[in-house]
């Protein structure tokens, strides 16, 4: 096999992107006019069922079981395989151009928050829950919180697409990240062996966080790589997972959004309480 050398200035080819080609590229702003809807409730999302989007869907979830009636959101559908992302509406309220967004329109002007660790943190303040109020306690949340946000990159940017994505396998990137990917997964599992919940023995925005992604690689729902990585060796982090995922505003949050799996375990878009139904949700057995 011919070694690759890297050209003195590197150039976009846009059919070497493997299984994502058609939405990525190297300049960022908005490829068409569309605006983002709006519906009834003061909190409008705007995702797509993937890990980041499930942390945002649970954590509204799990503020309205608590009781914060303030939390009823609408959660309309970014298919991002389509290029949603890119509409403008879409650009004016994340930059970025990646899913999750939120507008909270209780506030004037309208605050737009994205990436899903601040999404977390923003609601956890504005709702005052799921964040430790104990100096100590908190302190270790937010750290567990933002160790997510530097860590599950490597995990699917890096192992999940050279592992489940690339046009081809190649055994360099996909030892590197699989390594990675499983000393996280060790410093998971040492931690949850001393701890209840990443923050000590309260579930907090931190376990919001990182649940959609090491919980659903250990259960082999994302990746189909459960085996490959011996997942079976991390028993707290299994535990710790079911236990999770058998929380009723969990299972909730799983659907919305949701364009993969069982017909019933898909929401497409939540407008309100009422648009899900008690039946569908008694399928979803928390081990997925």
């Amino acid at each position: 096999m011919a070694q690759y050398v890297p050209p003195k200035v590197w150039s976009w080819n846009k059919e070497n992107g493997g299984r994502f080609a058609n939405i990525n590229r190297p300049v960022a702003g908005a490829t068409h006019d569309k605006e983002l809807p709006v519906g009834k409730h003061p909190l409008q999302l705007y995702s797509l069922g993937t890990p980041n989007g499930v942390k945002v869907t649970v954590m509204l979830e799990e503020l309205l079981a608590a009781g914060h009636t303030g939390a009823e959101y609408d959660a309309w559908l970014i298919n991002i395989g389509n290029g949603d992302q890119f509409g403008s509406g879409y650009v004016a309220a994340n930059p970025n151009s990646k899913i999750p967004v939120l507008v909270d329109h209780s506030v004037s002007p309208p605050q737009r928050v994205f990436e899903s660790g601040a999404i977390l943190l923003y609601l956890s303040e504005k709702f005052g829950a799921f964040l430790p109020t104990d100096p100590a306690s908190r302190t270790a949340a937010l750290s567990w919180l933002f160790w997510h946000m530097g860590a599950a990159p490597f995990l699917g940017g890096g192992f999940g697409h050279f592992y489940a994505y690339a046009p081809s396998k190649m055994e360099y990137p996909i030892d590197r990240y699989a390594m990675e990917v499983k000393r996280q997964l060790d410093v998971l599992d040492r931690h949850l062996a001393e701890n209840e919940y990443m923050a000590g023995s309260e579930y907090s925005i931190a376990d919001m966080g990182i649940w959609p992604w090491y919980g659903a690689l250990v259960k082999g729902v994302i990746y189909d790589a459960a085996e490959f990585l011996a997942v079976h060796e991390y028993t707290n982090v299994l535990r710790w997972t079911d236990q999770i995922a058998a929380r009723p505003a969990v299972k909730r949050g799983r659907m919305v959004n949701r364009v993969q799996g069982e017909p019933s375990s898909q929401l497409h878009e939540r407008h309100d309480a009422s648009d899900f139904d008690t039946k569908t949700q008694d399928k979803l057995a928390p081990a997925s």
